[in-house]
């Protein structure tokens, strides 16, 4: 679980202590099979109380880009196809992303890292679904894809599922679990 509050989820701040109410907590869970080895990872944004209109702007505009994102992935496709999906969402809402910034300016807002990543033996390899992964995806890969969007003193929201890439297109493989800001 990461941390809550609208500070919480910039960065890695795993965070500590009671959750507050009416604030964004992210939770990120990310198990290990134990016969196969192989992990998964998974996260939703949960708010304990009262929902604001811009965390639920924050949401809504997550989880549109993780909707188109997903609805694209299928052998072929490139990283960082994938990635300029949900950069398209946040951009036209007026949101930075990684292709917006000045060469050495560092987000701390917005949508500020890559889509997402392979998940398997270790839950962070490749293929990198980001802004300059040419790979193309093959059937048999399973990919994360996380899109998140984070403004500083409010919050944010991430919502993440894995999916395998099959012949036909892909199998979301937790998407059996609520996507609504109300635990």
């Amino acid at each position: 679980m990461r941390a809550a509050g609208p500070d919480g989820a910039i960065g890695h701040e795993p965070g500590s202590g009671p959750l507050p109410a009416d604030v964004p907590i992210e939770v990120d869970l990310w198990p290990r099979d134990e016969r196969s080895s192989c992990w998964s990872d998974m996260t939703r944004t949960f708010v304990r109380g009262e929902i604001s209109d811009a965390i639920a702007r924050l949401h809504e505009l997550a989880l549109d880009a993780h909707e188109r994102s997903c609805a694209a992935v299928r052998p072929g496709v490139t990283g960082e196809a994938l990635y300029d999906l949900a950069c398209d969402v946040f951009e036209s809402a007026g949101y930075p992303t990684q292709r917006t910034k000045a060469p050495s300016e560092t987000l701390r807002e917005g949508f500020y890292y890559s889509l997402g990543h392979g998940v398997g033996l270790e839950v962070h390899e490749a293929p990198i679904l980001g802004r300059s992964e040419a790979e193309e995806l093959i059937a048999g890969d399973v990919v994360a894809l996380e899109p998140g969007l984070f403004v500083a003193g409010v919050g944010g929201s991430r919502v993440e599922d894995l999916l395998l890439v099959t012949d036909a297109g892909s199998e979301r493989l937790t998407g059996g679990f609520p996507y609504g800001l109300v635990p």
